[in-house]
């Protein structure tokens, strides 16, 4: 049985962070003591204590606990367990642990409904992803959502501490393990209590006398990089990136690119910096979307790992251009009137007049190269639409150098015109 397991607690207060639900006065730690369990979903990341806390809350209501893990049970064996209800055994209620949770389907997950609304089950689900979009709707509403943090590595310390404790007196030994050892692994598993007990017993065993430090670091080394391709973590990390970015923070926006160079994950990094380029810098710096796109073909041309290097030298470029995202509110009002259905008639004369019918179409548009300045005042929204500003001149040099121009242009015409 691997450490984490035999250490797991026993009781609320043996349980590593979560003060934000555990605290004395805290609304989770209240309803846990009440004696009255209602249906609970807990989210959050792996090695945090969700399973441990169901457990310890279930015994402390006096229901007996059943665990199903979601990748690997079938709906026959929770049928099984929902069977069970009615039973002496289960005289004081069931409490059904439900891991993984988004695993299950929509029509397994309604299978539980009945048995939740009239009290016969207490169900209890895990998932490391967002429960509204994983978790059916209708059960959703007949539980409460907890959210669960990583453990701060200060927290992980004296579990770590209790962990070497425990394997010296197992294996009758007296190790030491000096306070920068600990350090390392506390600080290297991610914030996961079940990773760092399993880090602290492999060094245990790959150390003499004394547990060094050079040892945890190289069995930790990767463990507490927490990244996948499709869930939370992968779009917390790209929003986070992005963001930094935007808010002109080279060194959060460097650090979040480490993090998803580190789980592999090139093209998403690749992906957002373009959008980057063209949604948060835009028209302050327009041949930021030039560089950065070089910088991005060299990155998928050279991969992994050399290819933080131009991705570095792009998130820089960003970080610290002018910010402009007039280019994209000005589409997105322009979107709001097409959603709605208005402007469906262009003006006639900008039709396209190629062909013998449409002789008439073109007739009256003005050719904007045969005026001064290559500009003529000519309406080319259509008529329910013609004073509608879509595009509003960003605050930066650039923009402001174009608006300059636009407006010489419209005293030169509106002149020509008086003349």
């Amino acid at each position: 049985m691997p450490l984490a397991d035999k250490m797991r607690p026993k009781t609320l207060d043996e349980v590593a962070g979560q003060k934000h639900l555990l605290g004395k006065n805290a609304p989770f730690r209240r309803i846990a003591e009440s004696g009255r369990l209602p249906s609970l979903v807990f989210y959050g990341p792996p090695g945090t204590g969700k399973t441990t806390i169901a457990d310890i809350i279930a015994h402390m209501g006096g229901k007996s606990l059943y665990k199903v893990n979601a990748t690997v049970a079938s709906t026959g064996e929770v049928k099984d367990i929902l069977a069970r209800t009615d039973t002496l055994m289960n005289a004081g209620g069931i409490v059904l642990y439900i891991d993984e949770i988004q695993y299950f389907n929509k029509k397994q997950q309604q299978s539980l409904l009945e048995y939740v609304e009239d009290g016969r089950v207490t169900l209890i689900c895990s998932t490391t992803e967002n429960p509204y979009f994983i978790i059916y709707t209708a059960l959703l509403s007949r539980a409460t959502v907890f959210e669960f943090r990583s453990v701060p590595a200060a927290e992980i310390l004296p579990v770590l501490e209790r962990g070497l404790a425990f394997l010296n007196a197992e294996a009758s030994l007296s190790k030491t393990c000096p306070a920068e050892t600990l350090d390392v692994i506390a600080s290297g598993c991610g914030g996961d209590v079940r990773k760092a007990l399993t880090a602290l017993e492999n060094t245990y065993f790959a150390s003499g006398d004394t547990l060094e430090a050079e040892t945890a670091r190289e069995l930790t080394q990767r463990s507490g990089m927490r990244f996948d391709t499709s869930g939370d973590e992968h779009y917390d990390l790209l929003s986070a990136f992005q963001k930094s970015i935007r808010g002109s923070d080279e060194n959060a926006a460097v650090f979040y690119l480490a993090r998803i160079l580190e789980g592999g994950d090139l093209l998403s990094a690749c992906r957002r910096l373009m959008v980057c380029a063209c949604e948060d810098v835009g028209l302050a710096y327009p041949m930021a979307a030039t560089v950065v796109k070089s910088c991005v073909d060299i990155a998928l041309a050279v991969g992994l790992p050399e290819a933080y290097l131009p991705l570095a030298e792009a998130v820089i470029l960003l970080a610290t251009s002018p910010k402009s995202n007039s280019a994209m509110c000005a589409y997105q009002a322009a979107l709001e009137d097409i959603h709605a259905g208005r402007g469906t008639e262009m003006p006639s004369y900008l039709r396209d007049a190629h062909f013998a019918a449409g002789a008439q179409r073109g007739k009256a548009y003005r050719y904007p190269h045969d005026y001064p300045n290559g500009y003529v005042r000519q309406q080319y929204l259509p008529d329910e639409l013609k004073d509608r500003v879509y595009y509003r001149f960003g605050r930066n040099r650039t923009e402001q150098a174009a608006r300059e121009y636009r407006e010489r242009l419209l005293r030169e015409a509106d002149g020509k015109a008086g003349s």
